[in-house]
C-alpha cells in the first residue's frame, strides 16, 4: 500500500534508491476508475517504485474550472496510496508538475497514450538526465468525463 507523503520528503527519498528504477506519472484522478488503474497498472510495470504525482484541489480548479474537482486531494489521495500500484503519491499546486519532476528526477516518465511525447510535460528534462519518456495505452471510454456524462444522463432521467 502506497502513502502519502510531502515533496521534501519525497525528495530526500528519492535520493537514496540509486539502484531502484523510479517511475512518475501525474494526473488529477478525480473519480477513480478502471482506466486509472490500468494506467497505473502499466506504469508500475516499468520500474521499482511509482511515484504519483497528484493535482492540488486548486490546480484542478485551474486546468478544469470551478466545479471541479469532485474529490477533494484528501480522497483523491487516499485512494490512489491503496491501489496496488502505486507506492508514493505526492501533491503539487502548479498547472503542470515540471518542478516536481525536476525536484524528484524520475528514471521513468509516463503519460496516456494521448499525449504525444512533445507534449509531455518534463519529457525534455527527464531525457537530457538519461532517463525515458514512455506513453501507455488508454483504454477507449474509460475517462473521467465520459464517466461525468454518464452520470449526467442518469440523473437527467
Amino acid at each position: 500500500m502506497g502513502r502519502v507523503i510531502g515533496v521534501n520528503r519525497m525528495a530526500e527519498l528519492r535520493k537514496s534508491w540509486r539502484s531502484c528504477r523510479v517511475v512518475f506519472t501525474n494526473g488529477v484522478f478525480d473519480l477513480i476508475h478502471y482506466g486509472h488503474l490500468k494506467l497505473l497498472q502499466d506504469c508500475k510495470i516499468l520500474g521499482d517504485v511509482l511515484i504519483v504525482g497528484l493535482n492540488s484541489d486548486a490546480s484542478v480548479r485551474k486546468i478544469k474550472g470551478p466545479r471541479r474537482p469532485i474529490m477533494p486531494f484528501k480522497e483523491r489521495s487516499k485512494i490512489l496510496a491503496a491501489l496496488e500500484p502505486v507506492d508514493y503519491v505526492v501533491s503539487f499546486s502548479d498547472e503542470t508538475p515540471l518542478k516536481l519532476i525536476k525536484k524528484l528526477k524520475p528514471d521513468v516518465l509516463v503519460k496516456g497514450s494521448d499525449y504525444k511525447v512533445k507534449e509531455i510535460v518534463g519529457a525534455e528534462e527527464v531525457k537530457g538526465w538519461g532517463g525515458e519518456v514512455r506513453r501507455v495505452k488508454l483504454l477507449p471510454g474509460h475517462s473521467t468525463s465520459e464517466l461525468i456524462k454518464k452520470i449526467g444522463k442518469l440523473s437527467a432521467l
